[in-house]
C-alpha cells in the first residue's frame, strides 16, 4: 500500500497551509460546553459561533483533522466502509472565498496533490426546492473545473442533482428538520468510483437495482462534501441569509485514503490492518465471509472504545458511557463467535488496544504517560471481564426459561435490561442450541423491538430535560456552578497534590459534577478540606477575569487544562484572583460571592483511581 494515513495527513496539512489557512486544534470526542450532543460528530462542531458571524481569532481561513463518533452508524458496521469512529478532514472559509474558489481548490487537492483520476470522480449538487433556489453556480463551476482536467461533465452523467434529502446540510438534517437558530445550506458531494472491476455492485444485496452515485452497494464512495453555509433558520420556519457566506468542507480521512489506494475495503488500510491481522491470528480464522463481518465489528468497536477511554470515559448505563459499554459488549459478542474470548480475555484486549495506540501513537497518544495508557487498557478490560462473567452466568438461565415463554422477544429484552445480555448473542446461541427455529426469529425480533420502543418512549419522557454534554444551559445558576467547578479543581490540587487530572465535568442548574483522577485515596476528611477551601474563596469575593493569550504562555503561567483536551494556539485563561487559572471558554460569574456557599454532598469511585464528586448550593 503506497499511501499511508500519515502521508495523507501531511499532504492535506501542507496544501491548506499553502492556501493561507491556519490549523485549528481538534476538540475532544466528548465536547465541553455543548448541550446539543453527547459526542463530537462533525468537524464543524466547534465552529458554529463563527459560522453565525463571530470573528475567529485565527482568521477567516481554517483547516483541521477532527476525530468523530456517530452512534447512528453502529448497526451499519460490518460492511466495507462504515465505521463509528472516523476522522474528518475539513477546511473553512468564514466569509472569505466561496463556491468557485472552494471547488477549484478541492479538485486541485484531490487530483494534483494526491493523484486521484478525474475520470473516477462524480459530483452531486442541489436541485432546489420551495424558496431555496437551484445551485446553478456550483453546477457551472464544477463543469469548468472538470473541463480543466479534460473531463466532459454532463448533467446526469457526471453531475447529478438532488433535493434537500441528499444535497442540503445542517447538523439537524433537512430544512424542515432544522430548529430556529441553526445554520445550514446546500452542498456539493464528491464521489469516487471504484469501477466495475471489483464487482462491488454485483456482489451486493442491491445487485438487482440500477447502480448510481448514491447506491448503497459501495461502488461509489462519498469522499467529501462542500457545504455552502449561507442560511439561518428563523422562528417562523423561513430562512434568512447568514452575515457571511461560508464554506464548510468535510471529507473522511479513511474514505479519501480508500480512494487514493483504490481499495474499497477500509479495513485493509493501515488505520485498521494491524488490528485485523491480530484478530486473524487470535481466532486462527481467515478474513472472509461471516468471519470478515465479525472482525470488522471488533476492530471498529475496540478502536472507538480506546479513543473514548483516552478522553477519560468510563463504560456505564448512561449518556456517553452507555455507548462505550454497548460497543465493548458487541465486540465481545463477535470475539466469542470467533472463539477468541474463551480464555485470557484481559490479555487479548490489551494486545488489541496496544495495536490501536501504535497506529496513532505519534498523532493522538504521544503526550500520554504509561499510567494513562494503563488506565485506557484497564477501563476496557474490566468491562470485557464483567460482561464475559454475565454471559457465562446467564447462558443457563436463557436456555432453561425461554422455552416456556409465550413472548420470547419480551423475555430477551428483560434479560438484556437486567443482565446486559445482548439480543444478537442470545438469538445466535438459541439457534445453535436448536431451542428456537430460524423461522421464529422474525416474530421474536418484532416482539423485542416493540418492548424496546416502549422503553425508549419512557426514557425520553423521564429525561426530557437531561444534560447532554458540557453545560446544560447558560442560566445564572449553571454559570455559578461552572465557576465553582474551577474552585473545586484548584482545591483538589491543594489537598491531593499535583497528580490530579480532570476527567470531565457535567453542569446543570440543579448541581455540578466533577470527575478526576487521583493516585491518592480520597475520603470524607479530604472532601471536607476541599469544601472549606472552596467556600473560603467564595466568601473572599474574589474577582473573576479572563485574558486571551497563546497556549504556550497559558501553560507557562500555570493555567490548568483539561488534560484530555487539545487546545488552539490562542486560548482564553480565566483567573479567580490569584487562587486559580484555567484554560476555558465557558461562561463565568464576575466575582465568587455570586456563587453562594457550596456543599459537596456526594463522592463515588467510578473507575481505577477515578472519582466523581457532586456539589450544589447549601440553600438548594
Amino acid at each position: 500500500m503506497h499511501f499511508t494515513h500519515r502521508k495523507l495527513r501531511q499532504i492535506f496539512s501542507d496544501f491548506w497551509k499553502s492556501k493561507n489557512h491556519k490549523e485549528i486544534a481538534s476538540i475532544s470526542l466528548i465536547p465541553e460546553n455543548d448541550p446539543t450532543t453527547l459526542f463530537t460528530g462533525f468537524g464543524m462542531q466547534q465552529l458554529v459561533p463563527f459560522l453565525l458571524g463571530e470573528k475567529h481569532p485565527l482568521g477567516k481561513r481554517l483547516y483541521n483533522i477532527q476525530p468523530c463518533f456517530r452512534s447512528e452508524d453502529i448497526e451499519e458496521v460490518g460492511d466495507n466502509r462504515h465505521t463509528v469512529f472516523f476522522e474528518m478532514m475539513g477546511n473553512w472559509s468564514l466569509g472569505d472565498y466561496f463556491k468557485e474558489e472552494q471547488i477549484s481548490m478541492l479538485f486541485e487537492f484531490l487530483i494534483e496533490k494526491i493523484g486521484l483520476n478525474p475520470n473516477k470522480l462524480y459530483v452531486s449538487a442541489f436541485l432546489g426546492e420551495k424558496n431555496i433556489p437551484k445551485d446553478n453556480e456550483t453546477i457551472q463551476v464544477t463543469k469548468q473545473v472538470f473541463k480543466k482536467y479534460k473531463v466532459n461533465a454532463e448533467i446526469n452523467k457526471r453531475i447529478f442533482l438532488y433535493g434537500s434529502g441528499e444535497n442540503w446540510w445542517s447538523r439537524s438534517g433537512t430544512p424542515n428538520d432544522m430548529p430556529p437558530g441553526e445554520p445550514g445550506g446546500p452542498d456539493s458531494e464528491i464521489f469516487y468510483d471504484f469501477g466495475k472491476e471489483h464487482k462491488i455492485h454485483e456482489n451486493s444485496k442491491y445487485k438487482n437495482n440500477k447502480c448510481h452515485i448514491n447506491c448503497q452497494c459501495g461502488r461509489f464512495l462519498e469522499i467529501g462534501n462542500s457545504v455552502f453555509m449561507q442560511y439561518l433558520k428563523n422562528k417562523d420556519k423561513s430562512f434568512s441569509p447568514l452575515p457571511n457566506k461560508n464554506i464548510d468542507f468535510g471529507g473522511g480521512l479513511e474514505r479519501i485514503l480508500m480512494a487514493v489506494n483504490n481499495e474499497p475495503d477500509v479495513f485493509k488500510l493501515d488505520v485498521f490492518e494491524p488490528l485485523i491481522e491480530s484478530i486473524k491470528k487470535l481466532s486462527n480464522k481467515e478474513y472472509k465471509g461471516k468471519n470478515m463481518q465479525s472482525m470488522r465489528v471488533i476492530a471498529d468497536h475496540i478502536k472507538t472504545a480506546v479513543f473514548m477511554a483516552k478522553e477519560g470515559l468510563i463504560p456505564s448505563n448512561k449518556e456517553q458511557g452507555y455507548f462505550m459499554r454497548r460497543l465493548i459488549r458487541k465486540a465481545v459478542v463477535k470475539m466469542r463467535q470467533l472463539n477468541i474470548m474463551q480464555r485470557d480475555g484481559i490479555e487479548i484486549i490489551i494486545r488489541l488496544c496496544k495495536d490501536i495506540v501504535n497506529i496513532y501513537k505519534d498523532i493522538y497518544f504521544k503526550d500520554l504517560k504509561e499510567t494513562d495508557l494503563i488506565d485506557i487498557y484497564t477501563s476496557i478490560g474490566e468491562e470485557v471481564e464483567k460482561f464475559s462473567t454475565i454471559i457465562n452466568k446467564t447462558s443457563d438461565k436463557l436456555t432453561s426459561k425461554i422455552q416456556g415463554e409465550e413472548n420470547k422477544g419480551k423475555f430477551l429484552f428483560n434479560l438484556k435490561q437486567t443482565y446486559g445480555f445482548p439480543y444478537e448473542i442470545a438469538i445466535d446461541y438459541l439457534q445453535e442450541m436448536k431451542i428456537i427455529k430460524e423461522e421464529e426469529e422474525e416474530k421474536i425480533k418484532e416482539e423485542y423491538l416493540s418492548e424496546f420502543k416502549k422503553h425508549q418512549k419512557q426514557s425520553r419522557t423521564s429525561s426530557s430535560g437531561m444534560f447532554k454534554g458540557g453545560l446544560a444551559d447558560q442560566t445564572e445558576q449553571t454559570i455559578k456552578y461552572h465557576t465553582a467547578s474551577h474552585l473545586i479543581h484548584q482545591a483538589l490540587f491543594d489537598v491531593l497534590g499535583k497528580d490530579i487530572k480532570q476527567k470531565g465535568s457535567n453542569i446543570t442548574g440543579e448541581r455540578l459534577r466533577f470527575d478526576f483522577h487521583s493516585l491518592k485515596k480520597i475520603g470524607e476528611e479530604e472532601i471536607k478540606k476541599v469544601e472549606d477551601i472552596v467556600n473560603d474563596n467564595i466568601k473572599k469575593n474574589l474577582k473573576v477575569t479572563f485574558e486571551e493569550m497563546s497556549k504556550e504562555k497559558a501553560l507557562q503561567i500555570g493555567a490548568k487544562a483539561f488534560f484530555k483536551q487539545r487546545y488552539p494556539d490562542k486560548v482564553k485563561v480565566y483567573s479567580i484572583d490569584k487562587f486559580s487559572k484555567e484554560i476555558c471558554n465557558g461562561p463565568h460569574v464576575k466575582s465568587t460571592e455570586e456563587i453562594g456557599e457550596i456543599k459537596i454532598y456526594k463522592i463515588k469511585k467510578i473507575g481505577r483511581d477515578t472519582y466523581r464528586i457532586y456539589g450544589k448550593n447549601k440553600s438548594n
